[in-house]
């Protein structure tokens, strides 16, 4: 059976290609030496730090810094959406460093407060920032190709549906965002050019915390006829998991390696925003970091790629999807749909 792991990891290309991306002085944003202590503060929603996914994955990326370079890290824990402009202003006044907001919800207080303390700098993971009139020039973006390895997981999902006679797969979003979008978009693509008489079901619960809502949407996909569910949604996507598990169906994990819940798993769309993290922090200590941009991580760059596979899986579905993931880093697999509006 097939046990080969393809491990995300932001190094060489993409290390690389954060270096290029943030060169060149930041006057807007202020600058910090290299001798200096660099101050970092990452704002996250209350409960979220152990999602096994996102969250989690940018605090990995706080505590690295910590112990690699040395800067002084805090996270404050938003107790709900008010919560974030108050925090984000308090940190900038205490003299933060660096300010990072996790995740698209908070592109608004992040935008806002960056405008009132220019000489603070910020990063937003999943947000754009480059070329919009009027964004804050004191403000980096963390974006991530979601769609390229939402397609591979599309791929292997249609595969394996396939082998196991299924007429459908399903995909669980958390709320209806661009990043949510752009994993779902790629995986109906990767489907549909592997097996277009496959259905492909999809819906949000409109939260990231509460696992039976996620669970709910899955249960009504597998009566459906769906073989595989693809979670989109953090926390509450792991309810989505326990639901394929429930019914013996295959589940996708996604942000973070979920291979850990079991074998029913069948790989994890992965999502480097703890190594994003860190080398936007490594940036601000270089004194490199450059607002009103992104720096964007894609499978040639290492910033997606595919977690654990089950032992389960098939080899040569495993074998498959090798070769598209090859053709894509190397752009043979071009112009892959980022939204739900258009299709293959």
């Amino acid at each position: 059976m097939a046990k080969r792991r393809m491990l995300v990891a932001v190094t060489g290309a993409a290390l690389a290609l954060a270096a290029a991306g943030c060169g060149g002085s930041d006057d807007e944003g202020g600058s910090t030496t290299p001798s200096e202590a660099v101050r970092v503060a990452l704002v996250a929603d209350k409960g979220q730090l152990n999602d096994k996914g996102f969250n989690e994955l940018a605090f990995r990326g706080l505590e690295r810094a910590e112990r690699e370079l040395g800067v002084e890290g805090r996270v404050v824990e938003a107790a709900s959406v008010a919560d974030y402009i108050p925090s984000m202003a308090t940190l900038a006044r205490d003299g933060y460093d660096l300010i990072i907001g996790v995740g698209f919800a908070q592109g608004e207080a992040v935008a806002k407060t960056a405008k009132r303390f220019p000489d603070t700098k910020f990063a937003i993971v999943d947000v754009d920032q480059a070329g919009l009139p009027g964004k804050p020039t004191n403000v980096r973006g963390l974006l991530f190709r979601e769609e390229q390895v939402g397609y591979l997981v599309g791929v292997l999902a249609a595969l394996e549906a396939r082998e196991r006679g299924g007429k459908a797969v399903s995909a669980v979003g958390g709320f209806k965002e661009p990043p949510v979008d752009r994993f779902i978009a790629g995986y109906r693509a990767g489907v549909l050019a592997t097996a277009p008489e496959l259905a492909v079901y999809w819906g949000y619960s409109s939260d990231w915390d509460d696992q039976a809502k996620c669970k709910e949407l899955a249960l009504d996909h597998i009566a459906r006829g769906a073989k595989v569910v693809f979670q989109v949604a953090g926390g509450c996507g792991l309810g989505a998991l326990s639901a394929a598990k429930e019914k013996q169906v295959w589940g996708i994990g996604v942000d973070a390696d979920q291979s850990f819940l079991g074998p029913h798993v069948l790989t994890s769309a992965l999502k480097g925003v703890d190594a994003a993290v860190f080398l936007t922090i490594k940036a601000v200590q270089d004194g490199t970091f450059q607002g009103g941009t992104n720096a964007v991580f894609g499978l040639d760059q290492e910033g997606v790629g595919l977690g654990t596979m089950s032992p389960d899986a098939s080899d040569d579905a495993v074998e498959q999807v090798e070769e598209v993931e090859r053709k894509i880093a190397q752009g043979e697999i071009t112009d892959i749909p980022t939204s739900l509006e258009r299709r293959t």
